[in-house]
């Protein structure tokens, strides 16, 4: 057994994590037995039931409520270059199994037992980010890891996530290992696409709602589509790709929109792309005293709600976006309802696209269901691991 300090939980505290959860909070350990005090951020411990039994190794910050996140059930390994090199070629697996190219995200945190993780691959390129002191305590040997199993061109460290002020963490983009152009291609769903890996939003991509892009091919033929909040045109560009006969990006961020006329130029598809910078919701009305309409419109907004005490203000700020976007489409229009939104469940989204209907005297169907792909695996124990959701709503007169 390793030779660890020990993190000891309250009595009846451990029947959580028995079940398959990863987290340990804070007012669940025992601190007369093992003070928190004790730890520094990232340290690493072994877990024990109130009896002294050890449950896993897990990564510690006594400074956050989730003071605890476990790496491993088995105590004898702790969080090494190797296990990380044997986490890495499990998840490598799943994204091979189900990607036929190397685009996808290679590492989802807790869903692939690298809490405070994610990497995302651009071929031969892979941007980092990591989010708990633990897991930046292990970066050295992370990047080791990861050069092993994927060989890559270049691994940057986008490290300018709002979770690592929680955990204390410094933020930096730094290139970590050979070279990363500032642009990286990738592919999706047959679509070429340059991502801004070190300025863009996040690690300059997201692959979350590739399936859901998919689905716009046979939907999108000949079509007049509105793509808002469009970031650098996964969904505009691929509906141009697909065959539609016009399409509109709608986008705050200048520089975001002149990488989708870029991205549209990679598939020739320029001449049918137009873009539109500005505050979304006001380019919306404007579009709407215009007398514009779509055949499609796509809204696929950041997160309204990022905190449980947000729900109230992000459904309305969902509500107001969505009802915006039907007010735009032709009488026998499509919607697709986007929501990166953890804390908005799927049934709110759908009873919004069904107050918006009524509340502008129409009748919305539910067409489709779009959810996260398989290289953003759902951990069953951990319900916060489930967070994307995509509505394809049509929307009729009455």
């Amino acid at each position: 057994m390793t030779d660890l300090p020990r993190l000891r939980l309250k009595a009846n505290e451990e029947r959580r994590l028995r079940e398959g959860h990863a987290w340990v909070y804070s007012n669940e350990v025992d601190t007369a037995v093992t003070p928190l005090k004790a730890f520094a951020p990232g340290d690493q411990a072994v877990l024990e039931d109130s009896k002294g039994k050890p449950l896993g190794i897990v990564i510690v910050n006594p400074n956050t409520l989730i003071c605890a996140r476990l790496v491993n059930r088995d105590v004898a390994h702790p969080l090494t270059v190797s296990l990380l090199v044997h986490r890495l070629q499990i998840a490598l697996s799943l994204r091979e199994t189900w990607y036929p190219e190397p685009f996808y995200r290679l590492v989802y945190g807790d869903s692939d037992g690298l809490p405070g993780l994610v990497v995302d691959r651009f071929g031969d390129h892979l941007v980092v980010q990591i989010s708990t002191a633990g897991m930046e305590r292990v970066k050295g040997e992370l990047v080791d890891a990861l050069v092993k199993v994927l060989k890559p061109q270049g691994v940057l460290l986008k490290n300018d996530g709002k979770m690592r002020q929680v955990e204390g963490l410094d933020s930096y983009v730094e290139v970590v290992f050979g070279e990363v152009p500032r642009r990286v291609a990738l592919r999706e769903n047959g679509v070429a696409f340059e991502a801004p890996v070190f300025d863009g939003q996040k690690t300059g991509w997201f692959f979350d709602h590739r399936e859901a892009r998919a689905r716009l091919k046979g939907l999108v033929t000949g079509k007049r589509v509105l793509d808002v909040f469009s970031y650098i045109g996964g969904w505009g560009v691929q509906a141009a790709a697909f065959g539609a006969a016009e399409v509109h990006c709608v986008d705050a961020s200048e520089k975001a929109l002149d990488q989708v006329m870029r991205n549209a130029a990679l598939n020739g598809v320029e001449d049918r792309l137009h873009t539109l910078q500005g505050d979304a919701f006001e380019a919306l009305q404007a579009l709407k005293q215009e007398g514009e309409r779509f055949d499609v419109v796509i809204m696929d907004p950041p997160a309204f709600i990022t905190r449980r005490k947000d729900h109230k203000a992000g459904l309305q700020a969902y509500r107001r976006a969505n009802e915006l976007a039907m007010r735009l489409l032709s009488r026998d229009g499509l919607l697709v309802s986007g929501s990166c939104s953890m804390h908005l469940a799927r049934e709110e989204l759908v009873d919004v696209l069904r107050a918006s209907a009524r509340h502008i005297d129409r009748t919305a169907q539910i067409v489709h269901h779009g959810h996260q792909g398989a290289d953003h695996p759902i951990h069953p124990a951990i319900p916060e691991t489930e967070y994307l959701k995509s509505v394809f709503a049509r929307v009729l007169p009455v």
